[in-house]
């Protein structure tokens, strides 16, 4: 045997070795973390939920906290379902039934905030006094605007020192309305969905759901809280947000209104509707947050959550958004109690960087349960007494008044009945207008010119990075550990973990580069539904599809995604999303605090493309392939990878989120059905060229994104790699 055959002997059991070896040590045969090295990923740990921990850290300069704040009120938006705004049709208001009291006035008003769909409230104005007057918004939360304490329980109140009077200390919420009218405010107190006056959605519904019901469900018509309401961020939350902005339209339309002078106050679940009202719309110029601004628990209710919402984000960095308008608040014995020393600071912070350190207060009342009582409401009084300028005495005290019958705080009479109940049919209604009201929106940003295709990457585009919450250049810094270096004759295949430090992450990575004489620079981001482990073969050499690419001087880069092969939790692989403890089948209690197993298989893409496209790496082009199931999360990561790519290959075969009829599903996206779905994924991408196999292709809107020859599409194959791979190298 001469010198050459014995090297070719002894290099062939040497590969026979190390694959039988790593045969022997995974799942797919492609183990690549040592034994006793553990796999640290902080998405292996519990998902997050609303009474998790939610710090806010302060930005160091104006500019950081500018682009934050852009960030923070597009999320708000995506998430209630109002990015782009919806149109707003006419409120057709009706003002009617006047009653009069000492120093102020009561009138029943509703109108429409959609087609057929009604705010009802009570307008307190006041009397004997010349206008225009500035206008206070004031969302009640939970309990309604006619909720009553009862005459034992304000009995206590008052000798506990909580509220000063029998009769309006039993109506607290009225009780703020009366007064600030009294001070000289046209106040506005519309109800909350399912409260008082506002029952065509019920409370059952908007406050109580508790079980999915599959008679709402369906992919043609369907309800609240369902799979497709979900994926087109349609939501109680959202559709509260919505009457605020009416009811805030109402308000500064009055005649009698200065809409230059602006307050907005609620407490506990209108705190919630303060703080989003307030993060998203100039006109109010002051706002008093009861209850809610916290570092701790969110807001329980269905109505306070939604998903994408508070992803990276909570109360408190959200009650920043109204800098550097003045803001106060107080705490209570409730999840608000740690303010002062969690959450304030950084408010006052963030002022002191604006420039306006001293219009931001937070007073503590731990003496009190959670409340917006008598104590409190003077806080607020001085306030708005300071900043909508209403030159009232100081101490502002807070007077008594007759309570409102029945019948004078009842919008619904003889004369203006209340819209007939239709429960599921009603509800069927609603979302069916915001489904064809936002598909109109969506439809006329189809990038067809160019500035069509500026607004449909700002405002589709732009919701997409929302709702998958990473981008290539939001990545961050990297740290690689070499796990392994393998020589494989004509290549070599490396083992590296890469840790994604900024987001506490970790990705395990393959990469096959062609010895240096024979690399073209030319390199390929591989994903497949198997992980790593699917573009080999059982004996742990590359499938033919991978090994024509190498033999071509194509480097190949693959990894397990996360919940695939060794980035699963026990090693078994992921197929539905991880949800919180909650007896309550709601996707907002998870997804608004946590991403998608789909959103976190996007980020490990962009992970990877981040990677081989930084310096080390010299690599000349980038091309992305998804196949195996992968293809739509492929196409995600080119959607928001700016130009990173030279060109994408996806395999969809006929996918669409659209399909899906359960937010456990490992395919689960909240909100991508409104933007487009799958094909609006693939006419954001900004590779130079695009492969995609699916069965039912959307052909004008991606044509339209890939004019020419940059665009091939074909029906789905049974041998998608090897026709990527001459796709590939045929350019």
């Amino acid at each position: 045997m001469n010198r050459r055959t014995l090297s070719l002997v002894i290099t062939g059991v040497a590969l026979l070795w190390t694959a039988s070896t790593i045969l022997a040590q995974g799942p797919g045969g492609l183990q690549i973390l040592p034994d006793g090295q553990s796999f640290d990923d902080g998405r292996f740990d519990p998902p997050k939920d609303l009474n998790g921990y939610f710090p806010f850290t302060v930005p160091g300069t104006t500019e950081a906290w500018e682009a934050r704040a852009d960030e923070l009120r597009r999320r708000i938006l995506v998430a209630n379902g109002l990015w782009p705004m919806p149109e707003k049709a006419p409120l057709n208001a009706v003002v009617h039934g006047r009653t009069e009291r000492d120093g102020f006035t009561v009138e029943k008003v509703f109108f429409e905030s959609l087609p057929g769909f009604y705010v009802t409230g009570l307008l307190f104005r006041p009397a004997g006094k010349d206008g225009p007057f500035p206008g206070v918004l004031c969302p009640h939360g939970h309990g309604g605007r006619l909720q009553d304490a009862g005459e034992k329980k304000v009995r206590e109140q008052i000798t506990r020192g909580e509220e000063r009077f029998e009769q309006s200390g039993r109506f607290p919420k009225l009780a703020r309305c009366a007064q600030l009218a009294r001070m000289g405010c046209v106040t506005f107190i519309h109800d909350m969905i399912g409260y008082a006056d506002n029952t065509q959605l019920s409370n059952d519904l908007a406050h109580r759901y508790a079980k999915r019901r599959p008679e709402m469900e369906g992919t043609d018509s369907w309800g609240l809280f369902s799979t497709q309401a979900e994926l087109r961020c349609q939501s109680i939350m959202g559709l509260q947000t919505w009457n605020c902005i009416r009811a805030l339209d109402f308000l500064c339309e009055l005649p009698d209104v200065d809409a230059s002078r602006i307050g907005v106050t609620g407490g506990s679940g209108g705190g919630t509707q303060t703080i989003l009202l307030g993060a998203i719309d100039e006109r109010p110029i002051v706002a008093f947050p009861q209850g809610m601004v916290s570092t701790s628990m969110q807001g329980g209710c269905t109505c306070e959550n939604c998903s994408l919402l508070r992803i990276g984000t909570g109360n408190v960095e959200l009650a920043a958004l109204f800098a550097p308008r003045p803001q106060s608040m107080t705490t209570a014995n409730d999840w608000t109690r740690d303010m002062m020393t969690l959450g304030f600071p950084e408010l006052r912070k963030l002022y002191a960087l604006l420039g306006h350190p001293d219009d931001v207060e937070c007073t503590p009342y731990l003496q009190f349960p959670h409340n917006y009582n008598y104590v409190t409401r003077a806080r607020m009084y001085d306030w708005f007494n300071r900043y909508l300028q209403l030159g009232v005495p100081q101490p502002i005290v807070e007077e008594d008044y007759k309570l409102l019958s029945p019948q004078e705080f009842s919008v619904w009479d003889d004369e203006h009945p209340e819209p007939a109940a239709r429960g599921d049919v009603f509800e069927r209604d609603v979302v069916a207008h915001l489904t064809q009201q936002s598909d109109r929106q969506i439809a006329a940003m189809r990038p067809s010119d160019s500035g069509a295709s500026n607004r449909f990457r700002e405002v589709v585009g732009g919701a997409v990075e929302t709702i998958l919450g990473r981008t290539l250049e939001s990545v961050g810094p990297l740290v690689r550990t070499k796990l392994d270096k393998v020589d494989r004759v004509d290549y070599w295949r490396f083992h590296d973990l890469l840790a994604v430090t900024d987001h506490g992450e970790q990705v395990l990575v393959v990469s096959l580069y062609p010895k240096a004489t024979d690399w073209n620079g030319e390199l390929v981001v591989w994903v497949t539904g198997s992980g790593k482990s699917g573009l080999f073969s059982g004996t742990a050499e590359p499938e033919a599809a991978v090994r024509t690419l190498l033999d071509r001087g194509y480097a190949i880069v693959t990894a397990d995604l996360f919940g695939q092969g060794e980035a699963s939790p026990d090693g078994t692989p992921l197929h539905e999303n991880r949800t919180v403890a909650n007896p309550r089948e709601f996707a907002g209690y998870t997804f608004g605090y946590n991403d998608t197993l789909f959103a976190q298989r996007v980020h490990d893409v962009l992970t990877l493309l981040h990677w081989v496209g930084s310096d080390e790496h010299k690599v000349r082009s980038v091309h992305l392939a998804g196949t195996d199931g992968m293809g739509p999360v492929a196409a995600a990561a080119g959607a928001v990878s700016g130009d990173a790519l030279a060109s994408l290959a996806v395999d969809i075969g006929g996918f669409r989120f659209r399909q899906l009829t359960s937010y456990r599903d490992e395919n689960f996206l909240p909100g991508i059905v409104k933007y487009g779905d799958v094909p609006a994924l693939l006419a954001l991408g900004s590779s130079q060229r695009l492969l995609v196999f699916d069965a039912t292709p959307s052909a004008d809107l991606v044509r339209d994104a890939f004019p020419g020859d940059r665009l091939n599409r074909q029906a789905e194959a049974d041998d998608v790699p090897a026709r990527i791979v001459a796709w590939l190298s045929a350019e």
